[in-house]
Order: C-alpha cells, then structure tokens, then sequence
C-alpha cells in the first residue's frame, strides 16, 4: 500500500497506550516500539481509556503466562480503543491467535515492528491486517534494523528523516529506538536476541530465533544513555547471556564489556541475567566477582540436578558438578548472590531423581529458587517424550519441592543477618524507611531491603547492616549516610 492510498487517521487519535507482560526483554522490546512510535508521530499515554489504540506487548513462555495475555487482551476491550497485540504470544500463534481471539484488532509479528507506525495506523482506519503464519524464527535472519543518524532517524517507509524526540536513545549505529516508559533508578539493558540452545521443554528459539548478539558499542553507548535518564543499575537480560559474542567471534565479550558498562559515568551497579551452567567459564566468573561496579550475582539456569533428568532435557551438569561450580563462586565472592529455576515432573523423572534434586537444594545455599511443574510445550520435544507422569503428581512434587525451597531461600536470607549489605535505593515508605535492594537480589525475581537511615533519596547505594528476615526479604539500618554514584 502506497502513501497515496492511505487515508490518514486524526491526529487526536494517535495515541497508544503500551501494556507489557512477561520478562525483561518483553520490557525493553516495549520501550523499542514505544521509540519508534513516538518517532513515528504517536503519543504515548499511560492510560488505555486515553488511547486510540491498546498495544499489549504478550508472553508465550508458559500456559499461565498464555491466559494471562488473553485476559489481558480481553480486558482492554473495556477501554474501547483499538487492541493490538504484539509479542511472543503473536508471533508464537499469528493467524491461529487472530481466529481464536476475534476481539484483537490485529495480531503483529516481531516483522511489523520496524513499521509499527504504519501498523498502527491501519488499525485506525479500520484496515484488517492479516496475521502471518507462524515460522521457526531460528532459520531466519535477524529484525532489520533501523538506520539512525545524529538526532534524527530514518524509519522504513517513511522516506524522510524525522526528527527524536525528548527522551529517545541517541544514535549509535544500526540499532532501534528506545523510550523508557517506566522511572526508577534500574533498567534492563538487551544483549542480545534469540537461543541456539535445544533445551527439549522450550519453544523460545523458535518463535525469537536463532542467537544475535549486539555490538558492545552499541550496548555501551545505551548505557550511557540510560544513565542520563536517572538509571543507577543495569540489567543484561538475553536468553542465554553465556553465548554473547560467540557469533561476534568473540568468545569473551562479555569479559571485556562488563568492566566498560561498570566504567560509564553514573552507573553504579551491573547485573547479568541468565546464565547457562555449562557455558559458565573461569574467566567470566573471575570478572563477575572482581570487578568494581559489577555485582556478584549468579542467575544460574540449573533447571534440574539429576544428571539422567538434565540429559532428557538436553542439558548437562549434575548436582556433584554444579555444587562444585557453586565452591568456585563463592571462593572468590563469599556472599555472592545465586538463584535459579527448577523444572519437576519432567518426563522420566523418578523418585531417585527428585531426591537428587532435594539433596542438591539442600546443599545449594540459593537466595531465590523458582519451582515449575512439567507441563508439554507446543512444538518442543518433551512433548513427545514417553514417560509422562498424572498432573496430580507432577503437583504433588512441586508442592514438595516448592515447600522445601521456600525453607531454605529463608534460612539463606536470615544467614545474612549481621553482615553489611550495598542497598540501591528505589522507592521511599510511608513508615520513613526506604525499600531497595542488595547486590544478591534482581528486580521483581527475588527478594527487597527495607533500610531504615536518614537523608536517603532514590538512587543511592546505602551500605546497611541486615537486622532482621521475614522469607527472602531483609530489614537492614543504614551504616552512614549515602552517597549518589
């Protein structure tokens, strides 16, 4: 459709209101629409009853994270805009979704990103765009993507330059725009897109794609950008972020970008997401526990430790290996923060290897652990397996596992009492006391600090003394009053 054919909607009705679910990377690909909207003439607006059109940004990872975009989608009906959805769960199901959910007003791929605009602005006016045909994304080649220049942007489709707004990442190679849509003194960073891992339970390589990392320039310069923006932590989220740089040929980029993203003036902490076991080098160990600015803090993916259990998965490592490669963290980072996620119920798994997986739990000393029931996944190859244990069993051992997690993450936290925690602030409380975190603790995943002191602001790193626990959440008084960085 060209230029000429379009019928261009009221600008009092360009509006979008983002709604984002799921993952950190979920957050950040929202704030790169939102970029590229705003570039492309659109308001942003909180509010959905404000909006001409309703973007919800969806999650495709699990059954429950499924319902909840559907709802999701159903209840921004009531605000009488337009509804769009976007994200993992329309590029997962596309036409399928668009039939079953009729309510939609269109059903986006990650394709329609770079013209989201556009997008948009056939939804408007009421032209039905056809959803595509779900593809395994892991034989296709990378989004493309948006060329910048200087303090302008060229958008595809849109021929002339147009002008960034306030508050858009500045120009720093091929890279999509950015806006962030939430305050606070921490945001995720992307280092890259898309798993080449096979994991047998996981749909995600398939609808995100095969492994892309970004240019460490360009991870820098963003950086740099957030921190202008009041950001004090960054959080490198990718699916596995042990494989950046390996298709950049460059098996150790993350040891050499971390201690320059710890180096940008204003960032006072960085944090890495997503770690694969095996992949987990000595070298990117060392630097996780040494550098300056960089927290200590391990979000290993262990997803079992039942050797036999992490074969099926096409995983490696047992419990033996993986208390091992916790001795070697914490050999160089005594109080370094670890936690990870569990699968039980998985296909084969018998009592012999729950109790691997309790025994391991048990040793472990993790600070947060999620537990997920075994549940087959469209598309993957546990949904093939024999072996297959009753959904009373499969909740029978996560309830048992969960229960005993939940002991242990809370003994873990109350160890902690008595030692003197780095506790970024981010929101103040009514009873004068401050919540924030502590270097052992990610965003929305694990536990929070509630530190009690005096001229303390948001985004400061008040070093505290823990004196109390209540499950994986600490209560600590501030040592001396704190200092911006």
């Amino acid at each position: 459709m060209t230029a000429a054919d379009r019928s261009a909607p009221s600008a009092a009705r360009r509006s979008v209101s983002m709604v984002t679910l799921g993952c950190a990377l979920n957050e950040v690909d929202s704030e790169e629409l939102a970029g590229l909207l705003e570039a492309a003439g659109w308001s942003l607006v909180d509010d959905a009853d404000d909006a001409g059109v309703v973007v919800v940004n969806t999650c495709g990872f699990i059954d429950a994270a499924k319902k909840d975009s559907i709802d999701t989608l159903l209840a921004a009906q009531d605000s009488g805009a337009k509804v769009v959805a976007a994200g993992c769960l329309a590029e997962r199901y596309g036409a399928e979704l668009a039939e079953a959910l009729p309510e939609a007003d269109a059903v986006l791929s990650f394709d329609d990103y770079t013209d989201i605009g556009e997008r948009l602005d056939d939804v408007l006016a009421g032209r039905r765009l056809e959803a595509h045909r779900p593809r395994d994304r892991r034989t296709l080649l990378p989004l493309t993507p948006v060329e910048r220049r200087a303090s302008q942007v060229h958008i595809p489709g849109h021929g002339a330059a147009v002008d960034l707004p306030d508050g858009v990442a500045p120009a720093s190679g091929p890279r999509v725009l950015r806006r962030r849509l939430g305050g606070g003194p921490v945001a995720p960073l992307k280092l890259a897109s898309g798993c080449d891992r096979r994991c047998a339970f996981c749909a995600i390589p398939a609808f995100r794609g095969a492994y892309v990392s970004r240019p460490p320039r360009e991870v820098v310069e963003e950086a740099r950008w957030l921190a202008g923006h009041g950001v004090r932590e960054l959080v490198l989220v990718s699916e596995n972020s042990t494989s950046y740089g390996k298709d950049l040929g460059d098996l150790r980029a993350l040891e050499t970008l971390l201690p320059a993203l710890a180096a940008v003036d204003g960032i006072s902490r960085v944090r890495v997401s997503y770690l694969q076991p095996a992949e987990l080098r000595p070298g990117l160990i060392e630097v996780l526990c040494s550098t300056p600015g960089v927290v200590p803090y391990f979000d290993l993916s262990f997803q079992h430790a039942s050797g036999p259990v992490l074969r099926r998965m096409r995983r490696f490592g047992d419990r033996v290996r993986f208390l091992e490669l916790l001795e070697q963290i914490r050999g160089l980072a005594p109080q370094a923060g670890v936690r990870s996620n569990f699968i039980v119920g998985f296909p084969g798994e018998t009592e012999e290897d729950l109790a691997e997986l309790t025994q391991f739990l048990s040793g472990a000393r993790l600070d947060a652990v999620g537990v997920f029931g075994y549940s087959d996944e469209d598309g993957t190859e546990a949904a093939t397996l024999d072996g297959k244990l009753e959904p009373e069993e499969v909740a029978r051992r996560l309830a048992e596992v969960t229960e005993l997690a939940e002991e242990l993450t809370a003994q873990r936290a109350e160890d902690r009492v008595g030692s003197i925690v780095e506790v970024l602030v981010e929101e103040s409380l009514e009873d004068g006391g401050y919540e924030g975190r502590a270097a052992h603790q990610a965003p929305e995943v694990d536990g929070t600090v509630v530190v009690y002191g005096t001229d303390l602001a948001i985004g400061d790193v008040v070093p505290a003394r823990v004196t109390g626990s209540e499950g994986v959440d600490l209560v600590a008084d501030a040592l001396e009053t704190a200092s911006p960085t």
